[in-house]
């Protein structure tokens, strides 16, 4: 069992663009709110997560690797459209953050997560962390896959 415990933010500029990256496809076969199970494609890898009920920002997962010609097929199963990104890993003063941009239905909305040890733990901000948005479930991927950015009222 692990717990993630993970910072959400909003991304100005673009400087995180000489990270790696990887293409990431993401579907959703649960939408309970007590619990979420997801299929993701990283490049060829398959992944299946199961999440747990959030308490701020920690919540209990399980992920697994998974053959990537099982997850293309559960990623049909999906509930929603699925979700597709670029994810760039950019490393910064012992932090990963991984920044999502974001692709069809949610184009034009990068954010940026950041997973701690602890809920207390400080960090050094990158330039391009905007506001943090960790408690906006609008943000969320299983809500950006319901209601897309696209769909949202300024």
């Amino acid at each position: 069992m692990k717990w993630e415990i993970e910072k959400k933010f909003l991304v100005k500029g673009d400087s995180y663009k000489r990270a790696p990256f990887q293409h990431v496809t993401q579907g959703y076969l649960s939408e309970d709110k007590n619990r979420t199970i997801r299929i993701r494609i990283a490049d060829n890898q398959g992944w299946l997560t199961i999440k747990g009920k959030s308490e701020g920002i920690k919540r209990i997962e399980f992920e697994y690797k998974i053959p990537g010609d099982d997850a293309m097929e559960l990623l049909k199963l999906s509930l929603h459209q699925p979700i597709k990104k670029t994810r760039y890993l950019y490393e910064y003063k012992n932090h990963l953050f991984e920044v999502d941009e974001f692709h069809a239905a949610n184009q034009g909305l990068v954010l940026c997560e950041i997973e701690l040890k602890n809920e207390s733990e400080q960090f050094d901000r990158p330039d391009f962390l905007g506001e943090e948005v960790s408690h906006d479930p609008r943000y969320y991927n299983l809500s950006l896959s319901i209601t897309p950015f696209s769909t949202w009222k300024s």
